[in-house]
């Protein structure tokens, strides 16, 4: 028997159909271990000795390692099938140092897409251990630790912020200068001539384009006033200019453009793209088949393999024609780009979206539609268009009309962007006259830049090269948490003690705001990856400098005063302040850790309902449950639980019986509670006996 042990527990499943007998399949869930809490500073990592790493076992992890142990000591052979990535090679190795499996010879399998194939290939061909991956995922950890456990401390001491690192506090610094340049925004006034004509029975609204031929700056009434005086009753068509132009399709999809799209067309979160996009991968029932599929969804290429681009010029021809086929995009080399995978694509041009669309949730065959349309675009010919800007004329006023029309649709046909309708070019001979319908001059005010979208932060990370494909979404899940930024109906918006933070970082650790020290450390840890760079060099260059900074911050930072509430400890007469923690606001002494005193919230009075219970007589009053709902009920509870009007409690009672209740005698009625239906007593809340109902 041969233990294959991959990351998640749904590819254990996928890898089960494909291997079947002679393999066992197991989990681990993710990371088993991570650096431990102990040691100097809590670090887990020993500074001295060459910065060794102190790994512990995760908790709640035991019961799966004690299984993986286990199964190993039974197996023949233990084969290594975590994810294709930096982390997917750290748990690998993790693995092997747990199970003291050889390095060099222990067999570790690639693969990119979750398919029968692309398993059986991953057997027949494996590799092994890749260290220099293993040693810039070790070392970025180490940095993160280091960096986040100290810096974090002294955020937490001086500013009672949560946290601070290498990736989150650069996108937060991205993030709170855009806020600031919102809040410093002042609207400036400006004026637009507009005028509306009927050509071919549809009325169209131009815009002042010009005057005398330049572009007219209008500030403000006055100057809109002059313009409209000079503006007649008719416009003559001077000009008809027509180009043909070609849209080329777009690139496939890698991680970041898909946040972006997803975002832009369904409006998801980056970590919903993230979780729907890891499901598809991950693999789901298609009729008797259990198949991922797209290919792995964290990269950041948009490369497609040889075979791929043969089965969609195939598909293409066959079901749009040979003349939709297109030239395949060389992808423009960047400098922090990896191209460690292909772009994200589906693993099957025959699993169309509509026939794989009744075996997924409505926003999986969504998101499943975007890449498989967008990869197969990616490889079909240019649309192409007229565009025709007609000019028309007023003495010196110019107004312009822009149509368009379309002469062949090519890769526009399967994947339609979000572009302005296309409308006929109107029939027009140059000469002719227009009757102004209506003109109005208008008074505007500039606005302030929008606030970034979840997508608009990940293609900045991109563009900056801060984090990479895996970190995205987390790192805006975190600063989310953490309430430095919170998401609005307009975007993302950062807080008060987002802005504090990111100020007083980049103050005191200018380095750590910088976009470009960060995407130059992301390059430096890719250079470990390729083995260029060795991993204690890095270390030793960045953490001196690092400590003699954290420790002149800790000399020199101002600590931002507490909340006083005006009142005295009971205990040592010291102010008490308003604290915080990670379970909300509450008011201690300003002498902790000398002093312990933390004071008891106010108790609420109870709302009298103005009624008495009708079981024991005492007051009734309402109560609340979850966020914002109330019922009423007996002031008297425990003693006393008396319920009135269940519908409170979202009670649905059914119509048809189903015996006599054994406790009370009552009948028995099938009862919905929270959407979970259930056989209970009709004499509720007088008698509460319940019991499942049989499917």
């Amino acid at each position: 028997m041969k233990l294959v042990i991959v990351e998640s527990p749904k590819k254990s499943e996928s890898f089960s159909r494909y291997l079947g007998e002679g393999y066992s399949i197991l989990a681990t869930q993710g990371h088993l271990r991570d650096l431990a809490t102990s040691g100097k500073g809590g670090l887990g990592v020993d500074i001295e000795n060459n910065f060794k790493p102190n790994y512990k076992l995760m908790p709640k992890k035991e019961k799966i390692w004690d299984e993986i142990r286990s199964q190993a000591k039974k197996a023949d052979e233990v084969l290594l099938a975590t994810d294709p990535d930096r982390e997917g090679e750290a748990i690998a190795w993790h693995l092997a140092d747990m199970l003291r499996l050889d390095v060099n010879s222990t067999k570790r399998l690639e693969f990119h897409e979750i398919t029968r194939d692309s398993i059986k290939e991953a057997i027949k061909d494996p590799r092994i251990i890749d260290m220099n991956l293993v040693n810039s995922q070790e070392t970025r950890r180490i940095l993160d630790r280091i960096i986040g456990f100290k810096l974090s401390s002294l955020m937490q001491k001086k500013l009672r912020s949560p946290s601070a690192g290498r990736v989150q506090t650069a996108t937060l610094k991205i993030i709170t200068d855009h806020e600031k340049e919102i809040m410093n925004f002042v609207p400036k006034e400006y004026w637009e001539i507009v005028v509306t004509i009927e050509i071919c029975k549809e009325q169209y609204h131009l815009k002042l384009a010009k005057v005398n031929g330049k572009t007219p700056e209008i500030k403000d009434e006055k100057a809109a006033q002059d313009l409209f005086n000079k503006l007649g009753e008719n416009l003559t068509l001077n000009e008809i200019i027509k180009k043909v132009r070609n849209i080329p399709s777009k690139p496939p999809f890698k991680t970041s453009t898909l946040q972006q799209e997803a975002s832009n067309r369904f409006h998801f979160s980056t970590s919903k793209t993230a979780s729907i996009a890891q499901s598809l991968y991950e693999g789901i029932t298609v009729g008797e088949e259990h198949v991922g599929l797209v290919t792995y969804i964290r990269t950041d290429s948009t490369r497609l393999s040889d075979s791929y681009i043969q089965r969609a010029h195939s598909y293409i021809s066959e079901n749009f024609g040979s003349n939709y086929i297109g030239v395949v995009k060389k992808e423009k080399a960047t400098l922090l780009g990896q191209d460690a995978h292909e772009a994200i694509r589906p693993t099957g041009n025959h699993r169309t979206p509509s026939l794989v669309s009744k075996y997924l949730s409505y926003d999986q065959i969504r998101l499943y539609r975007l890449i498989y349309n967008r990869a197969l675009a990616s490889l079909m010919s240019d649309a192409k268009e007229e565009v025709s800007t007609a000019f028309l004329k007023n003495g010196e006023l110019e107004f312009r009309l822009e149509s368009k029309k379309n002469l062949f649709d090519g890769h526009r046909r399967l994947y339609e962007e979000d572009e302005n309708d296309v409308i006929c070019t109107p029939l027009m001979q140059e000469g002719t006259v227009f009757k102004i319908l209506k003109k109005e001059k208008v008074q505007k005010f500039t606005t302030p830049p929008a606030r970034y979208s979840e997508a608009k932060v990940v293609q900045l990370m991109e563009e900056a090269g801060i984090g990479r494909p895996s970190t995205y979404a987390s790192t805006i899940r975190l600063l989310l948490t953490r309430k430095y930024i919170e998401a609005t109906k307009d975007g993302l918006k950062a807080t008060e003690q987002g802005i504090k933070t990111a100020t007083v970082v980049a103050k005191y650790f200018p380095e750590f705001a910088d976009v470009c020290y960060t995407a130059k450390m992301e390059s430096d840890l890719d250079q470990i990856q390729y083995g260029k760079t060795k991993h204690l060099e890095m270390l030793n260059s960045f953490y001196a400098p690092f400590e003699q900074k954290v420790k002149e911050a800790y000399q020199i930072m101002y600590k931002e005063p507490e909340e006083v509430t005006g009142e005295l400890c009971p205990k040592c007469g010291s102010p008490l302040v308003n604290k915080k923690s990670k379970h909300g606001q509450f008011v201690a002494c300003s002498n902790y850790p000398t002093c312990k005193y933390i004071k008891k919230p106010e108790k609420v009075e109870p709302q009298y309902t103005g009624e008495n219970c009708p079981e024991c007589g005492k007051p009734l009053v309402i109560r609340k449950y979850g966020r914002n709902k109330t019922f009423v009920a007996c002031s008297g509870y425990p003693t006393c639980k008396f319920v009135k009007n269940e519908e409170h409690h979202h009670h649905e009672e059914h119509d048809h019986e189903l015996g006599k209740c054994p406790k009370c005698g009552g009948n028995l009625k099938i009862r919905t509670y929270r959407k979970s239906k259930f056989i209970g007593c009709s004499n509720y809340p007088k008698c509460d006996y319940s019991t499942k109902l049989k499917k």
